[in-house]
């Protein structure tokens, strides 16, 4: 049986001409040659076809591979049409390129990569992309990994190398160097797999010749793949919930209260974070000043229209439309603690301040659950809509911009707070964290986490400080989950700060960021190459200690599964056998490849050489 490998791009960096790529010297010394050449029959030769050299090598003893190598650019554009013949005869094609002539590899991902996609997806055949070369640190030892720090602007990042693999649906690899380590084990061994493949291929279409061949008799082991890793499951937001809980039952952190401008009768109370965060109507009332004069509305006809300042008034100062530069001084001052007085004026914001309230509570959003309860409460569709307008006026947006797909998405309820996200504006709690000052809101605070809501609400030293002391804690890790209270997302940059993260969400009980940052912990160790993970100083032991002992439970059972899936690589480092015996008893059950797959390979092999001895001795 007879194989054809086709290979396409040059793995030398640029600056070699035509005639010196084509070179028998510079051939052999190429990455096909680098495994084949071992079995060459000869030595490379011109074809009648002007961009291939081309060669026979002998694998697995007895399978002939034609091998038709072009490491010239320019050759693959003049000669598309005997490029194109000759992939589509080829049984597995390689693309290489090196790292450091991104010039090349642009015209292969915009040029080239567009012409072999839809020929590769019609013949099938598989294709590996292989990126060449190391870029070196002056400060030391050459790096043994593409990815490192360098100069980007000149060489071909990680990410757009894989990019293109998946564009041609290739089989991507890196190979620092072309010594005997990387091409054989990494190269070699993908190549390998698929020429298997395509001879299994083959096989089973030729028609059997020759019965009670034993040789051919023998079948090798089948490889299963991986086991599925567990997922990691997390819970809805519960962001609008837990404002929701505040508006009814945080009575003990409200500072405004909201009283009929006709009976003088309470009508309920609010926080003014959550308000000034959601409106900036109610930041101009709150922060404003007292005013000499009422200021005049915007609309032409203020009877038809009213603007914001008919809707609610502050019981000390008048609305007023404030200049930018005072506007900004304001919001960066600080005002006391004290309750602030609103007077309703308009009967109809009256009638239904609970609803609106909820809503803006709820994020300012929910415009048609707003619509359904104000009719189910006012019973009078031009109320309905009279009222609509003036809280759209209220909350400073109008029918247009409601209506917009990005302005919907922009409003949702967990980007309510954002604003307030370490900022001090009405901050009445100040965190000290490693020296540094975080200021923040108790409504917010106890609405989102129990453990702040028992500090703050209880006979704790902390409800009657302004200034809350932290320890044990760093000052990034705190920001993180300060930010995941105001937001309802946490994005950390790395395992480590993700892990700090898990610990501190586990210590204020916050369970969904705690599996938050479980699956950034699984997708960034998903993300890692084999080479990185077995070259990287994090040590996955280490974190399934943490995980037990902080009670992620998911990510403990994610990891166990992880180092079973990566089992050739972890069970070769030191921190392996801290395992427990239960936990190695665990990852020697699930591991890949099986102890039995092993066995059965080793068995298959042996008896191939003993029957390939038999039969050499007969003949």
């Amino acid at each position: 049986m007879s194989l054809q490998v086709v290979g396409l791009g040059s793995e030398c960096a640029s600056g070699a001409s035509a005639d010196e790529l084509m070179s028998q010297g510079q051939l052999q010394g190429a990455l096909l040659w680098s495994y084949l050449g071992a079995g060459a029959e000869g030595v490379p030769e011109s074809t009648l076809h002007p961009p291939f050299m081309e060669y026979t090598a002998r694998v697995f003893d007895d399978v002939s591979v034609l091998v038709r190598d072009c490491p010239d650019w320019e050759l693959l554009d003049s000669e598309w049409s005997s490029v194109r013949k000759a992939v589509e005869k080829a049984d597995v094609l390689v693309m290489k390129y090196s790292v450091s002539d991104k010039q090349a590899f642009q015209w292969l991902r915009t040029v080239l990569g567009p012409r072999l996609r839809p020929l590769i997806r019609h013949c099938g055949v598989p294709v590996i992309l292989v990126a060449v070369g190391a870029r070196l640190n002056d400060e030391g030892p050459p790096c043994t990994c593409p990815l490192c720090a360098s100069d980007w602007r000149h060489c071909v990042p990680h990410v757009e190398g894989l990019g293109l693999s998946r564009e041609l649906g290739a089989t991507y690899l890196e190979l620092p160097s072309l010594n005997h380590v990387f091409v054989g084990r990494y190269f070699g061994s993908v190549l390998e797999y698929f020429m298997i493949q395509c001879l299994k291929h083959k096989a089973k279409d030729r028609p059997e010749k020759r019965k009670g061949n034993k040789l051919h008799d023998l079948r090798p082991p089948h490889l299963e793949q991986p086991a599925r890793l567990p997922p990691i499951r997390v819970e809805e937001s519960t962001f609008c919930q837990d404002l929701q809980w505040l508006l009814e039952r945080g009575v003990q952190f409200a500072d405004v209260a909201f009283f009929s401008s006709d009976s003088g009768q309470e009508l309920g109370w609010g926080h003014a974070a959550v308000l000034c965060a959601a409106s900036p109507y109610f930041r101009s009332l709150l922060l404003g000043p007292k005013t000499r004069e009422r200021p005049q509305s915007r609309c032409v006809c203020r009877e038809r229209d009213p603007g914001p300042h008919s809707l609610i008034s502050c019981e000390a100062a008048i609305v007023e439309d404030l200049p930018p530069r005072q506007t900004d001084a304001l919001l960066s001052s600080h005002l006391t603690a004290r309750l602030s007085r609103l007077v309703v004026k308009d009967p109809l914001l009256c009638l239904c301040l609970w609803e609106t309230l909820m809503f803006i509570y709820r994020g300012a959003w929910e415009w048609d659950h707003l619509q359904e309860a104000l009719e189910e409460k006012l019973k009078n569709p031009l109320a309905v809509v009279q009222l609509l307008e003036r809280i759209r006026s209220l909350l400073g947006r109008d029918r247009a911009q409601r209506d917009t797909p990005s302005a919907r998405v922009a409003q949702l309820g967990p980007q309510t707070l954002v604003n307030l996200f370490n900022s001090p504006l009405y901050s009445d709690v100040i965190f000290m964290v490693q020296g540094s000052v975080l200021p923040a809101h108790r409504a917010v605070l106890v609405a989102r986490c129990d453990v702040m809501a028992a500090m703050f609400s209880g006979k704790y030293a902390e409800a009657r400080s302004r200034v809350v002391p932290i320890h044990g804690v760093s000052s990034d890790t705190f920001l993180s989950f300060l930010e995941y209270l105001y937001t309802d997302s946490c994005c950390p940059a790395s395992v480590l700060q993700a892990m700090a993260v898990l610990v501190c969400a586990e210590m204020y009980q916050v369970k969904r960021l705690q599996h938050l940052c479980e699956v950034c912990v699984c997708a960034y160790l998903q993300s890692m190459p084999s080479r990185e993970l077995a070259s990287t100083g994090i040590s996955v032991v280490r974190l399934l200690r943490r995980a037990k002992c902080h009670n992620a439970e998911q990510l403990y059972v994610w990891l166990l599964h992880f180092m079973a899936n990566n089992y050739l690589i972890f069970s070769h480092k030191p921190d392996f056998m801290e395992l427990s015996e239960e936990e190695r008893d665990t990852v020697e059950r699930l591991r890949w490849p099986s102890r039995g797959y092993l066995q059965e390979l080793s068995e298959y092999q042996q008896k191939r050489r003993k029957l390939r001895k038999s039969r050499c001795a007969v003949m």
